[in-house]
C-alpha cells in the first residue's frame, strides 16, 4: 500500500512550482473534506517551517478560510503571531486569514486590535485592505464603538487609490457619533482628488449621507 503524501509534500515549494495552484488545490480539498489534521499540519508549518513552507502553508490556510472559515477560526493565535513576521507575505496572509474569521471570532480579534493595526500600518496595500474589511466585520459583530473610530481615523492617511473604497466600507457601519468627523475627512480629501471617477463616488456618498 502506497504511503500517504504529507501536506508539506503537496505544497507548491515542495513540487518546485512558482505558482499558487498546488496550494489552492490543497486548500480546496481540505475544505471539502474538513480535514482538521491537515489544517493542524499547515499551522505547524506556518510556525516552524522553512520560509517557503510558511508562505505556502499560510496561502493554503487563508484559502481554506475563504471557503470554510469555521475550519481555521480556532487558529487565530497563530495568525496573530504571524502578523509580527518580517516577511510581507506572512503579514498580509495572516491578515487575510483573520479577515476570513472575523465574524466568528470577533471577541478574540477585537482584543488583539493593537497588534492588528500595527501590522497593517507597516504592511502592504493587501494588509491594509484586509484590515479595513476586518474592522467593518467587527463593527457589524457588536464592536462598532471600538472599530468605527479606528476606521474613521485610518481614512485620514489612506492612500488616494484606496480612499474611496475604504470610505464606502466605513460608511456602511458608521455610527452617529462618528458621522461628523467622517464627513469632514471625506470633504477634505475630496478637495485634492483629481480623478473624476473617484470624485463622483465620493460626491455620491456625501449626498447619500446628507440625504
Amino acid at each position: 500500500m502506497a504511503e500517504a503524501v504529507s501536506v508539506a509534500d503537496r505544497l507548491a515549494g515542495a513540487l518546485d512550482r512558482r505558482d499558487e495552484a498546488p496550494n489552492i488545490a490543497l486548500a480546496e480539498e481540505i475544505a471539502a473534506s474538513a480535514d482538521r489534521t491537515a489544517i493542524a499540519e499547515l499551522v505547524a508549518l506556518v510556525r516552524e517551517g522553512t520560509p517557503r513552507q510558511r508562505n505556502d502553508a499560510m496561502k493554503a490556510l487563508y484559502e481554506i478560510g475563504a471557503r470554510s472559515p469555521d475550519l481555521v477560526a480556532g487558529y487565530c493565535p497563530a495568525f496573530i503571531e504571524a502578523l509580527g513576521s518580517s516577511t510581507n507575505r506572512q503579514v498580509w496572509g495572516a491578515m487575510t486569514a483573520l479577515d476570513a474569521v472575523a465574524e466568528l471570532r470577533a471577541d478574540e480579534i477585537a482584543a488583539e486590535l493593537p497588534k492588528i493595526i500595527a501590522a497593517a500600518d507597516r504592511g502592504s496595500v493587501i494588509a491594509k485592505d484586509r484590515c479595513t474589511s476586518l474592522l467593518v466585520k467587527l463593527a457589524r459583530s457588536g464592536y462598532a464603538e471600538k472599530a468605527v473610530p479606528i476606521l474613521v481615523e485610518r481614512l485620514k492617511n489612506a492612500a488616494p487609490n484606496q480612499f474611496p473604497t475604504y470610505a464606502e466600507e466605513t460608511a456602511s457601519v458608521l455610527t452617529p457619533e462618528q458621522k461628523p468627523g467622517f464627513l469632514a475627512i471625506v470633504r477634505q480629501r475630496l478637495t485634492g482628488m483629481v480623478e473624476k471617477a473617484k470624485r463622483d463616488r465620493m460626491e455620491k456618498l456625501l449626498a447619500k449621507l446628507n440625504g
